[in-house]
């Protein structure tokens, strides 16, 4: 079995940090939208990461802007289709994404090996077997596919960029920007009468989940991102981000007490294979 480097590990202890953020999200939708949770957890990141901002150079916001709009793009692609379709789907359409950053590489010059693209593939399938049921609709699957490739667009230029910038720097920038336009979407959606009923809406357990959310899973997340995909190629920081569902999973099975079927741990034992599959041999160098 291929030994697994740290940054690698990294990036399998983000989605790890990812896949806890699921019951959290479910139980903060009782009161809050989509569209508020996800503009709190970056004003909050941001908060957390105020002390640098004052050091982040112009060539950093400008590529935390490009790479903050790619993430903000795939959060509304997901939470509007997840008003049409159910999570299951919305799960199985974003995991496409782990299929999409080789294709976009080789759509860019590059080359993949094969064994980068069988992992893709199966990582797909066992999401799919985690995850996929039927009820399609049109409009709700095209925005959610959207917001795959946005995160797709997102992992290739992150592991391009990251290089030229200090790891924390870059997260900085990322948070701000994705808070500042985070912010406008909540008002454009939920309008200034809503935003100002947050506080009675904010109970102990919902902030302190957001807390989670803006300081661990975002801030700390995204920083971690910013070091490893230094060293991880975008390829296969996807097929290893396709953990998170598997992680998802877990909790919800710990935590909620869903109940998690044969054929999904099936699935999941696929998703395991295929990232051990994708350090078989090294990945394509990042564009």
């Amino acid at each position: 079995m291929p030994r697994l480097d740290r940054y690698v590990l990294a990036l399998l202890f983000a989605t790890l940090v990812w896949g806890v953020t699921f019951p959290i999200l479910k139980i903060a939708t009782g009161k809050l939208s989509g569209v508020e949770i996800s503009a709190l957890r970056f004003l909050i990141a941001a908060f957390c990461m105020a002390p640098f901002v004052l050091r982040v150079p112009r060539h950093t916001w400008r590529d935390g802007l490009v790479l903050g709009s790619l993430v903000l793009v795939s959060y509304v692609g997901q939470a509007f289709g997840l008003e049409f379709i159910s999570s299951n789907r919305s799960a199985f359409l974003t995991s496409l994404n782990v299929l999409m950053v080789p294709l976009l590489a080789w759509s860019l010059g590059a080359r993949p090996g094969w064994v980068v693209f069988v992992a893709a593939v199966l990582a797909c399938l066992g999401i799919g077997l985690m995850s996929f049921d039927g009820g399609a609709h049109l409009l709700a699957d095209s925005t959610t596919v959207l917001g795959a490739l946005a995160y797709a667009a997102y992992v290739l230029l992150l592991s391009g960029r990251a290089k030229s910038h200090v790891p924390h720097q870059l997260a900085t920038a990322q948070m701000f920007c994705m808070a500042l336009l985070g912010g406008v979407w909540m008002l454009a959606d939920s309008g200034l009468g809503a935003v100002q009923t947050l506080p009675q809406r904010l109970d102990a357990q919902i902030l302190g989940g957001l807390i989670y959310l803006g300081v661990v899973a975002s801030a700390g997340m995204f920083f971690l991102q910013a070091v490893a995909q230094r060293h991880v190629s975008a390829e296969k920081a996807a097929v290893i981000y396709a953990m998170e569902p598997v992680f998802a999973a877990l909790f919800a099975w710990l935590w909620l007490s869903e109940m998690l079927t044969v054929r999904a741990a099936i699935g999941a034992l696929i998703v395991v294979f295929a990232v051990v599959l994708s350090e078989m041999k090294p990945a394509l160098k990042a564009v």
